[in-house]
């Protein structure tokens, strides 16, 4: 168990192709949910969890984003821009000098609710930077709101994930949410690549680990699923 990082990333950068015609004038880390922007939902998290510095990649309308952040005084705000799309793992390679030993990760595209304890309290309190380069907030594929795949990772009662085989289908999703250590991007050689590679090697060497998120958990990435995330959230009133 470790204290809560001071730095955190959050990975805006993506062009939002899925919830067209709404991207194509709002990038979609400033689409509204509650009268805030998904952007601001996250960054609230993460100040709330003790972080002090936030970096935010941008490239798609990235002025738009940067105007956004400008209005915000807590947590410190760093803008990482990205003339070149660098997948979510090239992003965060790039802003690694900013992030520190340990760092959240959280995709812009995802809104939660808390559940008795915060999530990211919970992954910090589950790292242990001895024996894990990574631990992911999984959500139980049944209770995600505006997700019909086949989920991501299998779990064993030890916390320990494997990535779903293809044609399998898996109970639990990769939420978006993650804690890291610098570590994780050791020998990394390329620009641009995902962050799923880093966890596939983690997982093979034993150092990847896993929470199930005891909330709700809502994906943002087509417009059927910010319909069905507006209607639930109207639907009942939730302390957050």
């Amino acid at each position: 168990m470790i204290s809560p990082p001071a730095r955190a990333m959050v990975l805006a950068a993506g062009l939002g192709t899925r919830l067209r015609p709404l991207t194509q004038t709002t990038p979609k880390p400033l689409v509204e949910l509650e009268g805030r922007s998904l952007l601001d939902h996250a960054i609230d998290r993460l100040a709330a969890a003790g972080v002090e510095h936030v970096v935010v990649n941008t490239h798609y309308m990235a002025a738009k984003i940067a105007a956004q952040l400008a209005g915000r005084t807590t947590p410190r705000i760093e803008i990482s821009e990205e003339p070149e799309l660098l997948d979510t793992g090239g992003g965060v390679l790039k802003a690694l000098p900013s992030l520190g030993e340990m760092f959240f990760v959280v995709n812009a595209d995802v809104f939660w609710l808390d559940g008795r304890e915060p999530a990211l309290l919970r992954l910090a309190q589950s790292f242990d930077p001895e024996r894990m380069d990574a631990a992911l907030l999984l959500q139980r594929t049944v209770t995600a709101v505006g997700y019909d795949g086949s989920g991501d990772y299998m779990l064993d009662p030890a916390g320990i994930p494997r990535r779903r085989r293809e044609r399998e289908v898996v109970p639990f999703l990769f939420s978006g949410i993650q804690l890291l250590h610098r570590r994780l991007f050791a020998d990394c050689r390329e620009r641009i690549f995902s962050l799923v590679r880093l966890f596939d090697r983690a997982e093979q060497s034993g150092r990847l680990r896993a929470v199930v998120h005891d909330g709700e958990w809502y994906h943002i990435g087509t417009p059927q699923g910010l319909a069905a995330t507006r209607e639930r959230l109207a639907s009942h009133r939730v302390e957050r």
